[in-house]
């Protein structure tokens, strides 16, 4: 199996994990946005001291970056924190599922930023693997049919317009973080993933510091009294973020994003067996589009 299918699987279990310990976070003493900040903050430091240990073990020197490796890292950071505050927004609305469902259109909106903002496109056979996926997101998303009665309406609304914009800005997020690691001048994939998380994540937190202290300053203490469990929220977001970061060096973004889409079997695994769900036939029928769309990928680009 090739290194970036499995640095993208490694991504999905780590984001799981993280999720889940940032939904307990929240719903204590942090909100929203400390839960986010919470990822950043305890994790840059940590993405920091690895690099530059391992540039120390490697006798190696960092990478010069360019201003262009600054323009797609800073514009992938942003969009991913914007991209977060749309999602956080969608779960105020009261169709909230169609909001999610253009979301869910993230994997193919990446192929079309990819083509237009670093020239790669996906193959017919790849696009076709897409597609598939994204029917299978969609059915275990549990979203309800678009046709019929109102259905105009029902998609023209606010929530719409958030869940399509938070998928173009994970889209331009994911496709620049990978024209940031191209950027560097470095044969070693590990490494360039490793640089351009280190600028993004410090580049987030900084903003995220400015911003919490403008909008909710008490927030800023409360993520540092609750370090004992945000720790953990920074371990598993440097892994995850690590593991994300070197499959995009690796691989075209879309296909990144469209194998990583197993995050969604990890979690449905996890309401299964440690709460004790029962799976709906609708469930069964997108673990199994999602789970051809992914093998598709991995076996036959």
């Amino acid at each position: 199996m090739e290194t970036w299918v499995i640095a993208t699987v490694l991504a999905a279990a780590f984001q799981t994990a993280r999720f889940m310990l940032q939904k307990k976070l929240s719903m204590g003493a942090l909100s929203t946005a400390g839960a986010t900040f919470a990822r950043f903050v305890y994790s840059a430091p940590l993405v920091l001291l690895l690099v530059a240990v391992y540039l120390g073990l490697q006798g190696l020197s960092l990478p010069a970056l360019s201003g262009l490796f600054w323009a797609y890292a800073l514009t992938g950071g942003l969009a991913q924190i914007l991209a977060t505050i749309c999602v956080v927004a969608l779960f105020r609305q009261r169709n909230f599922a169609v909001g999610i469902t253009f979301k869910k259109t993230e994997v193919v909106q990446t192929a079309l930023v990819g083509l237009v903002v670093l020239g790669e496109g996906v193959s017919a056979a790849g696009l076709g693997a897409i597609l598939v996926g994204l029917v299978g997101v969609l059915l275990l998303s549990g979203t309800p049919g678009l046709v019929g009665g109102h259905w105009v309406q029902r998609i023209a609304t606010r929530a719409a317009g958030l869940g399509l914009l938070s998928g173009i800005l994970f889209a331009i997020s994911g496709v620049t973080y990978r024209g940031a690691s191209l950027e560097l001048a470095s044969d070693d994939p590990f490494l360039r993933a490793m640089v351009t998380l280190g600028a993004v994540t410090a580049s987030q937190t900084i903003a995220m510091t400015l911003w919490l202290r403008w909008r909710e300053p008490g927030q800023l203490s409360a993520v540092i009294a609750a370090r004992r469990s945000a720790v953990w929220i920074g371990l598993t977001s440097m892994a995850g973020s690590l593991c994300w970061f070197t499959a995009f060096t690796l691989q075209n973004a879309a296909y990144v994003n469209a194998v990583g889409q197993i995050e969604l079997i990890f979690s449905l695994a996890v309401s299964v067996l440690v709460f004790r769900e029962r799976m709906t036939a609708r469930e069964i029928a997108g673990i199994g589009l999602l789970s051809a769309s992914v093998l598709s990928l991995v076996l036959f680009l």
